[in-house]
């Protein structure tokens, strides 16, 4: 069985990198840093081994000092660059003193003040560096951006992308045949796979069970197979819905049919996915 990774979490020190979307009021428990050693504490109380680190915000400064952190509880780093900008120089600057390498990049797509972002011609290009360079590019959309997603992996058909958090499919109790549908389409784009992440960040803490978010993971059981599933905490996020190995937990429940296939989801393709040594 490969070693556990999980496919999602984030880190921050805010001195140097301000979150200004933490709101410390309805945000407490994530309204501090959090650093290696806290990692490997979450790592631990999971049962896991290693992390992928993901960009929090749009700022190159940011990945440069994520890629500079060195544990042995981090296994890559999905940065940040402007892909509207040369790429390449970028990622030279994030690896010139990295101890950890760099394994895809994400733009925080579902906040940009272009809804059209996705599909833009110059970001096409970017993305093309990044199909050249065998990375990886992490899709943070909203439902409604999911149609465009499909498009943007179907242009670029050799690159691999990594959808985060299911698309945000609705909350539990909500209607969820739109998000369904087209979270469908998507899977049709065999280079695209997605993380079951992020579905508990929205939830208050002790009012979820993992029957209440069956319907959200069969979805995406039955449109993408566990082949194409990357587990990911969010944390630490996943603390505003009470805590990582929760999450966790609720995820193993609610893959209880499965047997060989859980260590791919728990390791096995994030390791294939990001080409994790």
């Amino acid at each position: 069985m490969s070693a556990g990774i999980d496919a999602h979490v984030h880190l921050w020190d805010r001195a140097m990198d301000p979150q200004d979307w933490i709101d410390a009021e309805t945000m407490a428990p994530i309204a501090r840093d959090f650093g290696a050693s806290d990692l490997s504490e979450m790592l631990a109380s999971t049962g896991l081994d290693r992390a992928v680190v993901v960009q929090s915000s749009n700022s190159l400064e940011e990945s440069i000092r994520l890629a500079e952190l060195d544990s042995p509880a981090i296994a890559g780093l999905v940065a940040w660059v402007d892909l509207a900008a040369e790429v390449g120089p970028q990622l030279d600057r994030i690896r010139e003193n990295a101890a950890v390498p760099v394994v895809g990049v994400r733009h925080l797509a579902h906040i940009d003040p272009d809804p059209q972002w996705m599909m833009r011609e110059e970001i096409s290009a970017g993305l093309t560096v990044l199909e050249d360079e065998n990375l990886c590019f992490d899709l943070v959309v909203r439902e409604w951006q999911l149609p465009q997603a499909t498009r943007l992996a179907a242009r670029h058909s050799g690159l691999r992308f990594v959808l985060d958090h299911l698309g945000g499919p609705p909350e539990p109790g909500q209607d969820m045949s739109r998000w369904a549908s087209r979270l469908r389409e998507l899977t049709r784009q065999p280079n695209v796979v997605a993380k079951v992440s992020g579905l508990t960040s929205g939830l208050a803490p002790g009012s979820w069970r993992a029957a209440d978010l069956a319907a959200q993971v069969t979805i995406a059981l039955e449109s993408f197979g566990p082949e194409r599933l990357l587990y990911g905490s969010d944390w630490p996020l996943a603390e505003l819905g009470g805590g990582a190995a929760p999450w966790k937990s609720a995820v193993e429940a609610l893959l209880d049919g499965l047997s060989a296939e859980r260590a791919r989801v728990f390791g096995g393709n994030a390791a294939d996915v990001y080409s994790l040594s």
